[in-house]
């Protein structure tokens, strides 16, 4: 074996296997310098760099939402892209996990009066690998939000409304079991965004699993959770899917997923000392005081605190905060429905409207555009100016047209 170990032969076949190992390791930063691909951290460098967020400044701007993170965050977030993930609101699975680390959450319906969320996820979950949780499935009205977070934003969600039927003739729901509008798959494959383990579509019930998402009904105590309300993900395991699937910030084909996205503007808060809103308040539907919500405005900290079927709404993560935000929006949009027998709801977050925004204290009043489904939705005042929005944690809140806010 010594010989062996000294001789011309070992010596040829240990420099071919260098040689190869050199190339190929070539052959790999070229692509991904030529595909504009880069490598999700692994979990020893991403626990090396977060150690050292608390030692440095908040410098940068996070393009979510203006707020101010470290170079560190910054450096985790700009290789990756936007996650948008659905959470439910049901009363079973409240205290909602990792809602305060969001950028920005939207609220809509999802049916019967019970609403949902839609989060999105960049800057505030750089920190650390945080637990989502009660993730539940999709609609269409939510895809057409996730839409405007640039090229093909990570959407996970658990299931969707679908017209697939493995006991219906063809293998489909009749139309008036699920309305063509309301069908989330539908819409999803029309987007390109459903291809299986290749798209940026992350469907704990298709296409992504164990470690992403799981089921714990014990989050919230030693009694279990119903199962529908027991689905946990957790963000850098979604990362490192999106990195096994091409979506880092640039995809496998080079294409930055911000080329298209297109920012608010954002300005530093200017707490009000005689706030003309100083207490929001509304509901949904009527007869589901579970799901009114009212925010209260913290003069100290300049920012509103939130409330949920009258309880202070909290986030089941870390200290168990009161989730809070820096700017309320209030979109009004166009209700429809219940569109069939499942009682899927239409709300056209597509086009025009009013809009109440509160920040600061006070209230502005205007109106709201989204051209198309990945159009970004612009918020202006009166006057057609776009509004500033306060850097911080932003809550759109969509309700139906005609509901009563009171503040």
């Amino acid at each position: 074996m010594k010989s062996f170990l000294q001789s011309k032969k070992f010596m040829v076949v240990v420099s071919f296997l260098g040689l190869y190992l050199l190339s190929a390791g070539a052959s790999l930063a070229v692509f991904s310098y030529l595909s504009g691909s880069q490598v999700e951290p692994s979990s020893g460098e991403l626990e090396d760099r977060r150690s050292k967020i608390n030692e440095l400044p908040k410098t940068q701007e996070c393009p979510i939402n203006g707020a101010m993170f470290t170079e560190v965050e910054e450096e985790i977030w700009k290789n990756r892209r936007p996650l948008t993930v659905i959470i439910e609101n049901h009363t079973d699975a409240r205290p909602q996990s990792g809602l305060s680390r969001a950028d920005v959450i939207y609220e809509v319906v999802a049916e019967g009066g019970i609403t949902r969320f839609l989060t999105v996820n960049y800057c505030g979950v750089a920190s650390e690998n945080h637990r989502l949780s009660g993730v539940r499935s999709a609609r269409v009205y939510f895809i057409d939000l996730a839409a405007e977070y640039g090229d093909r934003p990570i959407f996970l969600h658990w299931g969707g409304a679908n017209s697939y039927c493995n006991t219906c003739p063809g293998g489909r729901k009749p139309r008036s079991q699920i309305d063509p509008r309301a069908d989330a798959y539908a819409l999803l494959d029309k987007l390109g965004w459903r291809m299986g383990r290749s798209g940026n579509d992350f469907d704990g019930g298709m296409n992504v699993g164990y470690p992403v998402v799981l089921r714990d009904q014990y989050r919230l105590s030693d009694k279990p959770a119903a199962w529908e309300h027991s689905t946990v993900a957790f963000t850098d395991e979604a990362y490192k899917e999106a990195d096994t699937r091409g979506l880092n910030y640039k995809d496998d084909e080079g294409v930055s997923w911000d080329e298209t996205y297109v920012s608010w503007t954002f300005v530093d808060g200017s707490p009000s000392t005689s706030p003309e809103a100083s207490k929001i308040s509304f509901g949904f539907w009527d007869g589901k005081g579970d799901f009114a919500v009212s925010w209260e405005y913290d003069a100290q900290n300049n920012n509103y605190k939130r409330f949920n079927g009258g309880k202070a709404h909290i986030d089941w993560e870390g200290d168990k905060q009161q989730l809070t935000a820096s700017s309320v929006i209030v979109q009004f949009v166009k209700e429809t429905g219940p569109v069939d027998s499942e009682k899927h709801m239409l709300y056209d977050v597509v086009g025009e409207g009013k809009v109440l925004i509160f920040q600061n204290g006070n209230v502005i009043k205007g109106t709201w555009e989204k051209e198309s489904r990945t159009g970004r939705t612009i918020f202006y005042d009166e006057d057609g100016s776009e509004i500033s929005l306060v850097r911080g944690t932003i809550w759109v809140e969509v309700l139906p047209k005609g509901n009563e806010v009171e503040y």
